[in-house]
């Protein structure tokens, strides 16, 4: 779940970064970019240590 909302806010990022890149006609601001792109960094770290918990607890603490 995590990883997928993670995937998702990235593609927002990487949308208006190409839109501004190709088209001129950035939705975001820089701020707003910056806190999209920190959100996506969030989520993903989120996704990977529950995962890591998750392996953990399979394999009895080890």
């Amino acid at each position: 779940m995590f990883l997928a909302a993670s995937l998702a806010v990235f593609l927002v990022y990487f949308t208006n970064v190409a839109l501004g890149a190709f088209a001129g006609s950035a939705f975001l601001g820089d701020v707003g970019e910056m806190l999209v792109l920190f959100a996506a960094s969030i989520l993903f770290v989120v996704a990977i240590l529950k995962k890591e918990a998750d392996r953990k607890n399979k394999n009895g603490g080890k």
